[in-house]
């Protein structure tokens, strides 16, 4: 089932997300439903706040970026197979020089800026089946990572984006949550009657 996505404005997207466990209701089916929502919507991560759910959870399918001809065919693969479940996921190390990638989100549709984040991250995550993973991730897979798990700290890209950028996009800003943007995928607008 497709899902309504939560624009940008809504107070679920700024909350901490809770930890679960195996005894979440329905996990399987909210996990399915959010797949469907994040391809109807062509985005490549969707956390479980982009659908009004607090919870830390978040699943990424990077295969989309393995269409860029500058990556190395390693790089490629890596993205192809990028596709994962992320249950209470934290970020143990980053490390590298940060680097700038224009970033969207699917719950700020239109809106596109340069973010730098650090090139390699360690992590530790539960997958679906609550199995304990530990990884090291870099380039756009660790880039897409700290995107998704940025919504589970109740964080967006435009935070991280200078005083100056944040101006500039703030009318921008406003209309998504009002409801004054045509993303093409169901939404869900904090401040409008348009649901």
């Amino acid at each position: 089932m497709i899902l309504p996505i939560v624009a940008y404005g809504d107070p679920v997207l700024r909350k901490v997300g809770s930890e679960i466990d195996a005894s979440y209701p329905e996990l399987s089916n909210l996990i399915a439903n959010m797949k469907e929502t994040m391809y109807n919507a062509q985005g490549v991560g969707l956390a479980a706040p982009q659908i009004g759910k607090s919870i830390r959870l978040f699943i990424i399918d990077a295969a989309p970026f393995a269409e860029d001809d500058e990556l190395s065919d390693a790089e490629k693969q890596t993205l192809l197979n990028f596709n994962k479940v992320f249950i209470n996921a934290k970020i143990i190390e980053e490390e590298g020089d940060e680097w700038a990638f224009n970033e969207g989100c699917l719950s700020i549709p239109d809106v596109r800026e340069d973010v730098f984040r650090q090139e390699t991250i360690t992590i530790e995550y539960q997958d679906e089946n609550f199995k304990k993973h530990k990884e090291t991730l870099s380039g756009l897979a660790a880039r897409v990572f700290q995107h998704e798990y940025d919504h589970i700290e109740g964080v967006l890209f435009t935070d991280k984006l200078s005083s100056l950028k944040k101006r500039l996009i703030k009318k921008k800003l406003e209309n998504i949550s009002k409801g004054k943007i045509n993303s093409g995928y169901r939404m869900r607008y904090p401040n409008s009657k348009k649901r």
